[in-house]
C-alpha cells in the first residue's frame, strides 16, 4: 500500500469515527420514569400529570404512558378524551400516531388502558408488534413518564422494573408507608431494582416529609440493599382538589398555589438526577418490558 493509499484510509476512517461520534450525540437517550405507588389513593396520577407539564417547562420533550391499565384516568386530569388505545395497535386497527393526545404546554399521552390487560398475556407476536410501534416513537421525546396502577401486581412490577428510574409517591399515613415499603421490597427482589426516588404527598409541613423519609430509610437499610432518596413533597392544598374538578394541571391552572410550586421545585430536581444506571431508550425499556420474567 502506498503512502497515498495508507493516509486515503486514514481519512476515511476518521471521517467514519467523527460521523458515529456526531451520530451518538446527536440522538439523545430517553429517560424512562415510573411514578409508582404501594397503594391508590396518594395522588400518583395527579403527580405525573403535574410533573409532566413542568418538565416540558423546562424544555424536556415529554410523553406520558398510562399504564394504569385497570384504572387509568391521566386523560381525565389532562382534559383530554382518547381516540384510541394500544389494544387499537396490537390489532392493526390504528398506528401509534394516530392514538396519541397532545395536552397542554407540549405534554403527549399514549392511552395504555383497555389496551392490555395483562403483559404477560400478550403473545409473542402482539408483543413484537407493541416494539415495533413503541420505538417509532424514541427519537421524539427525552422523557418517558410512566403512570403505572398500585400495588404490587405484574403488570406494576413489569411497568416499574423496566424503567430507569422509580418514583414512589407516599403520604403520612402507616398504611401508605407501609405498602411503599412492600412494592420497594418487591421491585428490589424481583427486578432487581436498587435505587428508589420518594415523592412525599400531602404534608402540612417539611419535617412530616422528612419523618416518612426516615421511617421508610430505617427499615430498608436494615432489610434491604436499597437506595432511597428524598425527592421532595407536595403540601396538602385544597387547589389541588379544585384543579382535579376543573380537569387541568394544578400548575397551570394555579401556578401560584403551595403545592404548585413544589412540583416546580421537584420536576428540577428530577431533571437533574445523576444520569441512570441502564440505557434508557424506549425501545430498550420495552426491550426490558416484554422479555422480563414473569413475577
Amino acid at each position: 500500500m502506498s503512502s497515498d493509499q495508507a493516509k486515503t484510509l486514514r481519512d476515511l476512517r476518521q471521517q467514519a469515527d467523527a460521523r458515529r461520534r456526531t451520530s451518538q450525540t446527536d440522538v439523545p437517550s430517553t429517560r424512562v420514569i415510573a411514578v409508582t405507588s404501594g397503594k391508590g389513593g396518594v395522588g400518583k396520577t395527579n403527580c405525573v400529570a403535574n410533573l409532566a407539564v413542568e418538565l416540558s417547562r423546562r424544555g424536556r420533550k415529554v410523553l406520558i404512558l398510562d399504564a394504569d391499565l385497570g384504572l387509568a384516568n391521566v386523560d381525565i386530569l389532562l382534559g383530554l378524551a382518547p381516540n384510541g388505545h394500544l389494544g387499537d395497535v396490537l390489532s392493526g386497527i390504528r398506528e401509534i400516531g394516530e392514538i396519541i393526545l397532545h395536552g397542554p404546554e407540549g405534554v403527549d399521552l399514549l392511552p395504555a388502558a383497555s389496551g392490555i390487560a395483562e403483559v404477560t398475556a400478550l403473545s409473542e407476536a402482539q408483543k413484537a408488534r407493541l416494539k415495533m410501534a413503541l420505538e417509532r416513537l424514541r427519537d421524539s421525546y427525552d422523557t418517558l413518564l410512566v403512570d403505572t396502577g398500585a400495588g404490587i401486581s405484574s403488570n406494576v412490577i413489569y411497568f416499574a422494573g423496566a424503567a430507569q428510574d422509580v418514583v414512589v409517591v407516599v403520604t403520612p399515613e402507616p398504611t401508605a408507608l407501609a405498602d411503599a415499603y412492600a412494592v420497594i421490597k418487591v421491585l428490589r427482589n424481583r427486578r432487581k431494582v436498587r435505587r428508589f426516588q420518594l415523592l412525599v404527598n400531602q404534608v402540612h409541613q417539611v419535617s412530616a416529609a422528612e419523618a416518612v423519609h426516615e421511617r421508610l430509610l430505617r427499615v430498608a437499610e436494615r432489610f434491604l440493599d436499597v437506595e432511597i432518596n428524598l425527592l421532595g413533597h407536595i403540601y396538602a392544598d385544597s387547589a389541588v382538589q379544585r384543579a382535579v374538578m376543573e380537569q387541568g394541571p394544578l400548575v397551570q391552572l394555579y401556578p401560584t398555589a403551595p403545592a404548585a410550586r413544589c412540583f416546580a421545585q421537584i420536576a428540577q430536581r428530577l431533571d437533574m438526577l445523576p444520569p441512570p444506571m441502564r440505557d434508557g431508550a424506549v425501545d430498550r425499556f420495552w426491550d426490558h418490558l416484554l422479555k422480563a420474567e414473569g413475577a
